[in-house]
């Protein structure tokens, strides 16, 4: 892998992963304020989300991380397709990103090649 290369590939794993957080993070936080309501188990989902992205930025558990992060994603992604949400398929777009860091792993952590 090219350096340039190597660079843009740290720079997509950290911001999906930064993004996925920040939705996790958003989800559980909407959940709080309206716990009673019919978003209770946005707190679970938003959690799960939440901790997949944390151990997604992780080069060791990247592949935990990931795993955790596709089941939020696609779940959500079929739910919101079964409700003919079709606006929410950037759901798909993070599953795809997810995936291909899972299948390539983590870039830092490693030697840089020279």
């Amino acid at each position: 892998m090219t350096p340039a290369l190597r660079r843009a590939f740290m720079l997509f794993h950290a911001i999906l992963g930064g993004v996925l957080l920040l939705n996790g993070v958003s989800a559980v936080s909407h959940a709080l304020h309206e716990l009673d309501g019919p978003h209770a188990h946005l707190a679970i989902v938003g959690s799960l989300e939440a901790l997949g992205a944390l151990l997604f930025l992780i080069p060791r558990t990247v592949r935990w991380g990931g795993g955790a992060l596709l089941i939020v994603l696609l779940g959500g992604l079929a739910m919101h397709l079964s409700q003919g949400e079709w606006q929410e398929l950037h759901y798909a777009i993070y599953a795809s990103g997810v995936w291909l860091v899972m299948a390539h792993g983590a870039e830092w952590g490693k030697a840089s090649p020279v």
